[in-house]
């Protein structure tokens, strides 16, 4: 979770402001230097559609239906559709982390749900035969997906939320408005100059994983970009002394076990920031000339559950510090 700072400022542009429920989350929009007021129900009305089509928490969407089909046939699905599951299929591949069919296995533990527990070993090893996302089909001349094996589920959650954001950005620059926050349930996209400081740039908090949310452990300065975290405090199970927390590792069936308390990517697009988030938490730490290629991925900050900060294609002058429990660490 991130959020704004807004100390010291003063707001030269009285904002649109209105907040929704989609997406299973809390959607706040905000739009600057705008007078129709329309514009907001109309973004939320764009959220429902791709909320509609790509949904798995109702019995009927385009990625339903894919589901429901498992084993049996392929599903010709829309354009927009297809290509975002071609994106998430070929990320799942590289086996980073990401894996848009661990479905199966995130309802067997249910974590952050009422049937939340640890599931048998021997559930677990079943269910890991049902998430290998080789096992998927996609015709891109039909526009049809295809999963092989009975039980198999597609689940665009890790990435939806990203490609929406993109999605409404898209919109607003199609009527005009050049300076906005959409936030997406905490995955923020900030959209042109920043209206309350003179020098245009947004300060954004990065959440510490130990506290409230609201409590920032530093502040990063910025243009307009995505800024999406990835954390262990979110959502977590505890039995018997221990916790579990809800990042699932394709590969053991069990939460990833590593250092790490969260990681924040500060990128162009939404999209990618939802990607690179998950694939650095399995990183565990830095990777070596990550974004070295890309000028889309701006910057990282790790926070380790033992209260260091490290920094990727960032700068420690590009990150200010706000809490002396906290150490930037060089790497």
């Amino acid at each position: 979770m991130i959020h704004l700072e807004n100390k010291n400022t003063t707001f030269k542009q009285t904002p649109l402001q209105k907040t929704y429920f989609a997406l299973g989350t809390r959607i706040n929009l905000t739009i600057f230097g705008c007078e129709n007021p329309a514009i907001l129900d109309k973004t939320y009305d764009l959220i429902k559609y791709y909320e509609d089509i790509l949904t798995v928490n109702r019995d009927e969407s385009e990625v339903m239906s894919i589901n429901h089909a498992a084993g049996k046939y392929p599903v010709r699905v829309s354009e927009a559709t297809y290509k975002l599951i071609k994106r998430s299929v070929q990320v799942s591949q590289e086996y980073l982390g990401f894996n848009s069919l661990i479905g199966p296995l995130v309802k067997l533990w249910g974590i952050g749900f009422d049937n939340a527990n640890v599931p048998k070993e021997k559930d677990i090893k079943s269910t890991l035969n049902l998430i290998n996302p080789q096992k998927i089909i996609l015709d891109d001349n039909e526009m049809t997906v295809f999963l092989q094996d009975d039980g198999m589920e597609l689940d665009l959650g890790g990435i939806a939320k990203g490609y929406i954001a993109d999605r409404i950005k898209d919109f607003w620059h199609a009527f005009d408005i050049s300076s906005g926050i959409i936030d997406l349930g905490g995955n923020l996209l900030l959209v042109g100059p920043q209206p309350k400081h003179d020098d245009a740039l947004w300060r954004i908090g990065v959440q510490n994983p130990h506290d409230a949310r609201g409590s920032a452990i530093g502040v990063v300065v910025t243009s307009e970009c995505s800024i999406v975290t990835s954390g262990i405090y979110e959502r977590h199970l505890e039995v018997d002394g221990k916790s579990y927390h809800h990042i699932l590792d394709s590969k053991t069936g069990y939460p990833k076990q590593n250092n790490l308390a969260s990681v924040t990517v500060f990128s162009k697009y939404s999209i990618d920031g939802e990607i690179e988030t998950t694939n650095l938490f399995f990183a565990g730490e830095p990777v070596k000339d990550w974004g070295k290629d890309n000028p889309n991925l701006l910057g990282a900050v790790f926070v380790t559950t033992d209260n260091k900060i490290y920094l990727s294609k960032f700068t420690p002058n590009d990150f200010h510090l706000l809490s002396d429990e906290f150490e930037v660490i060089q790497h």
